[in-house]
């Protein structure tokens, strides 16, 4: 078998080959013609859309008949992504490519140097047409911008905010300011999440969130796209929806929905991104991610929410208030943090701890601890109604023996919100 260095190539034998990249990825191909383009979405294999003509991706592997390609196929670009969308591709070791024959003959290996960690893709190598036979090089070619944004740049139809069509942006703030409320910005970040979203929304044919049971093996819920994308978000909301051809299109049919309406008005949402993508029967699949970015003061603010509420209802069952404890708080959001980093939703920790023993980590000297957990919800008010709505949660935020709180937040995850409420009581 051959090593091969960036730039490197080799003649291929003829026959189906398969190429494999083990380890924690997800592999994709793009096919095009000698222009660089693909003939349609139909040209991009991955997860979502594992089968071309001449191509077919099956867990680390994608095999490759170039007899069978589709006409005018010239070139086959193979991607490499982390599979867990939540992990740098510059911590994970650099992945390894092989080429092996029909026969089951090793024909050539490449390990490109570490990607950066700006670099969200990796186009590994790519097979070409040369004369009557076809040939590999190695690549070993950083990209920041994600499957959809390389997707675009090979030709795929996944469009954001266009200025022909007046722009989303400007059409939501002329809605907002009709009814007082202030302007949204546009961020690139989120459009990107939403790009990525909309075009594994396409492929499948359905609406959904994500995470568990969607987005076929990935499991990848638009909030982990988002924080991926680098934005930290305090509050966050969605639209999903398919139909719409265009930006006012789509935007009239969320005015029509009570919720989705509320969500365009919420003067709480300062940024967004939208972006949509074609079906494969033609269909148009949108998605609008619309969040309000994390800041110091702004979490501190909603934590301070909380306790308030939280206090509220002690005080009408006629019960001391609890005070704020630095040491519970730190406690409380590292286990937010943490539940959002590691993928679990738990009382109990992957290594098995439990909240006294985050509390006494966090230097916490109460002799008595309690905890409620929630995720998903979007403000303080939903989170402590929810509580108070859960028997065991209500019985921790209404003990008399507790004396101090302290709140954690992250958003992210699966869910796109992850909360912790830490009790303490003094000795």
């Amino acid at each position: 078998m051959l090593d091969l260095i960036p730039g490197g190539n080799v003649s291929l034998p003829g026959g189906v080959l398969a190429i494999r990249v083990p380890g924690p990825f997800d592999l994709s191909v793009l096919i095009t013609g000698d222009d660089g383009k693909v003939s349609g979405d139909g040209d991009f294999v991955f997860y979502n859309q594992p089968s071309a003509p001449g191509a077919h991706l099956r867990d680390d592997t994608v095999t490759v008949d170039a007899g069978r390609l589709r006409a005018g196929a010239s070139r086959i670009t193979v991607v490499v992504s982390a599979a867990d969308p939540a992990v740098p591709l510059g911590r994970l070791p650099a992945p390894m490519l092989s080429v092996t024959g029909s026969a089951g003959r090793g024909v050539a290996r490449f390990t490109p140097p570490r990607p950066t960690s700006q670099e969200s893709v990796l186009l590994l190598a790519e097979i070409y047409r040369r004369g009557g036979g076809w040939k590999l090089r190695a690549l070993g070619q950083g990209y920041a911008d994600g499957l959809a944004g390389l997707a675009r740049d090979f030709g795929i139809e996944v469009a954001e905010d266009s200025p022909a069509e007046g722009g989303f942006t400007a059409l939501v703030n002329a809605e907002r300011s009709r009814s007082g409320g202030p302007p949204v910005t546009s961020d690139a970040r989120l459009a990107a999440a939403a790009r990525a979203h909309c075009t594994g929304m396409a492929a499948e044919g359905r609406l959904g969130a994500g995470g568990s049971g969607f987005s076929g093996v990935s499991g990848v819920s638009l909030y982990q796209r988002v924080t991926a994308q680098g934005y930290a978000y305090l509050t966050v909301a969605e639209h999903l929806v398919s139909g719409p051809r265009t930006e006012a299109d789509f935007l009239a049919y969320c005015l029509t929905d009570t919720r989705m309406a509320r969500t365009v008005r919420d003067p709480a949402l300062s940024e967004v991104g939208v972006a949509h993508a074609p079906a494969p029967d033609g269909d148009i699949f949108w998605t609008a991610v619309w969040a309000r970015p994390l800041t110091p003061h702004g979490l501190a603010s909603m934590a301070s929410d909380v306790v308030a509420l939280t206090n509220a209802e002690r005080t009408a069952a006629r019960l001391r208030p609890l005070a704020g404890d630095p040491r519970l708080t730190t406690a409380a959001q590292a286990h937010s943090d943490e539940m959002v980093g590691q993928g679990f939703y738990s009382h109990t920790s992957p290594d098995g701890r439990q909240p006294w023993d985050r509390a006494a980590a966090a230097g916490c000297t109460h002799r008595g601890i309690g905890e409620n957990i929630a995720c998903g919800q979007r403000s303080a008010a939903e989170v402590v109604r929810g509580w108070m709505d859960s028997p065991g949660h209500r019985a921790n935020i209404l003990k008399p023996d507790f004396t101090h709180i302290g709140i954690g937040f992250r958003g992210g995850g699966e869910a796109g919100t992850y909360w912790t409420q830490l009790f303490g009581m003094s000795g």
